[in-house]
């Protein structure tokens, strides 16, 4: 359902993301992994059409995002890091007016707005003003609005960014209980959360691709941790650039 080819992303000198390739299959969750500026943004965002890459190629279902955008585009749900809500809108205006942008049909936009609602544990919050949302119902609403239009392919940045610690089991639930509906490539830099949730990781550092494993391979090499294993692998490519040097 995800495929890249040999994504590589410049900015002007700086290398973003080199050669970088993974795949992702129908109905996994995957835990995208890396240190702050290892490129996963880069590439989440090359695979949802928000810029396109400097080389290589990115596959949504089979179309290539740069030559058939609206095609990948129809097929993804997309939450960013900082999620974009406008605050003077309630939460049902807000999913009806992303169920018009989605072009789900006019008899079926107030249907679509409850079903993601109710998905995402916001049925009493309908009439409730964005600007009035705590940053967990924030987060929800954020997600609401990645489902909207049943997309195959969820890509979620940061989902659990800055919630409390009950916040963040609500999302870890509502992420593991998307699976199998959904393909799901999941960034985020909280790895008991991948643990709990995630399938199959890959591991990025330098914008390049590290590792790509299951949970359970991962882990096993040794009896490791997903932190060790995670750390070894940054370290491991740390002293691989050190030595080419």
């Amino acid at each position: 359902m995800i495929e890249a080819k040999g994504l590589t992303k410049y900015f002007g000198s700086i290398v973003a993301l080199e050669d970088a390739s993974f795949h992702v299959g129908a109905g996994e969750i995957v835990g995208f992994l890396g240190p702050n500026g290892a490129g996963k943004s880069t590439a989440m965002r090359i695979l949802t059409g928000f810029f396109p890459a400097s080389r290589g190629e990115a596959f949504i279902d089979g179309h290539e995002v740069h030559e058939h955008p609206l095609e990948a585009k129809r097929r993804i749900g997309y939450l960013p890091e900082n999620v974009p809500l406008y605050d003077e809108m309630t939460v049902r205006g807000f999913l009806s007016y992303v169920a018009r942008v989605k072009k789900v049909p006019r008899a079926q936009r107030s249907d679509e707005a409850a079903r993601v609602m109710e998905r995402c544990g916001l049925g009493n919050m309908g009439e409730r003003m964005l600007r009035q949302l705590s940053k967990g119902y924030r987060q929800r609403v954020g997600i609401a609005q990645a489902l909207v239009g049943s997309p195959p392919v969820l890509i979620l940045d940061e989902p659990t960014v800055g919630l409390d610690p009950s916040q963040i089991v609500d999302i870890r639930r509502m992420i593991k209980d998307l699976g199998g509906d959904h393909t799901v490539l999941l960034s985020t830099h909280i790895l008991p959360e991948v643990s709990m949730v995630c399938d199959r990781v890959i591991i990025i550092s330098r914008g390049r691709i590290v590792v790509q494993d299951t949970m359970e391979q991962l882990t096993a090499a040794g009896g490791k941790t997903l932190e060790q294993a995670f750390m070894d692998a940054v370290a491991s490519d740390l002293a691989a650039e050190k030595e080419a040097v």
